[in-house]
């Protein structure tokens, strides 16, 4: 559970312009380590130095870095296979998402509700699972910056055993597209050391 001085800490992080998410990873004492800002911000570097301020006031030790969401959707490449996706639909009548992913042949799918958002990230992660991946990863949050289009979707899941977060972003006309590629997004790296179910 998260402190009232790491709420503080998160919430005046937020508060700076062009912050979209904010994730920290902990020392073993539950300090925080490292704090990651995902910003769209025309000057990263003043809100880095904006942030660095804030942290020194909390967490005197804790590293700042700030990753530009804007760069971070230009250098998404592919390197050697990956999870791809095949299908995602969102059932306005049963609010239900399915995604259907594949990787070197197999197919998994996955089935979520929670809507386009939240339920396309957790239908990736059943369908991930259905391909046979132990993703030790739980959905922390889903972001849409705007409700106006060309703004992108971050996905932010928490590890399960103490690692650092991780973040995807991804943009696309669709939200429901959008949440799974960012999800992919998050996790194609970490995936790509893992063999799944064969």
């Amino acid at each position: 559970m998260m402190s009232r001085t790491e709420e503080d800490f998160e919430l005046e992080l937020r508060s700076l312009p062009g912050v979209l998410n904010v994730g920290k990873t902990h020392r073993e004492n539950g300090d925080v380590d490292v704090v990651t800002l995902v910003v769209n911000s025309k000057d990263p570097a003043a809100t880095r130095s904006a942030a660095t301020q804030i942290a020194s006031l909390y967490y005197p030790e804790a590293a700042v870095v700030v990753e530009d969401a804007n760069h971070a959707l230009a250098s998404q490449r592919s390197e050697g296979p990956r999870v791809a996706l095949v299908r995602a639909d969102y059932d306005r009548n049963d609010g239900f998402c399915e995604v259907q992913l594949s990787f070197d042949g197999r197919i998994g799918i996955g089935r979520a509700g929670s809507g386009p958002l939240i339920g396309g990230a957790e239908a990736t992660l059943a369908a991930l699972r259905d391909l046979g991946y132990d993703v030790p990863f739980s959905l922390m949050t889903v972001t849409n910056v705007t409700n106006g289009r060309d703004w992108p979707v971050i996905v932010t899941l928490r590890s399960l055993s103490n690692d650092a977060d991780r973040f995807g972003i991804a943009k696309t006309d669709d939200d429901l597209v959008s949440a799974v590629r960012a999800t992919l997004d998050s996790l194609n790296r970490f995936l790509s050391t893992l063999e799944g179910r064969r």
